[in-house]
């Protein structure tokens, strides 16, 4: 019974130290660990892109949308990347014949909205 409540008291003291921590922290910081965590965790996004008013494009089943690196100067490119499932019928599932793809968008030149799937 005693090495119980220790580790429940040890549990305890690292939760609220976390809690401070992460208190101490700026937005910013709350943020990119908050990203951090998603990117471990992955997200179930949705990637829809429109030509005019409608949609045009959309890939579900998103880990996750990256912005593209130069590899000499590491500094962040013009557009975003991911791998996602194309819905060609853009139904919001996944039917047979619908796979897995490689994606590029533009910042310049496309109207793009990335989300969590609500479903």
């Amino acid at each position: 019974m005693n090495a119980i409540k220790k580790r429940a008291a040890y549990a305890l003291s690292i939760s609220v130290a976390g809690i401070f921590l992460l208190s101490a922290c700026t937005q910013e910081q709350q943020n990119k660990i908050s990203r951090d965590i998603q990117n471990w965790t992955g997200t179930n996004g949705v990637l829809e892109i429109y030509a005019g008013d409608k949609v045009a494009r959309r890939f579900i089943k998103i880990d996750k949308l990256s912005t593209a690196m130069g590899t000499d100067d590491n500094k962040p490119r013009p557009y975003r990347y991911g791998y996602g499932i194309l819905d060609e019928n853009l139904n919001m599932v996944v039917d047979p014949g619908e796979k897995k793809v490689y994606f590029e968008i533009s910042d310049y030149a496309s109207n793009y909205v990335f989300f969590e799937n609500p479903r």
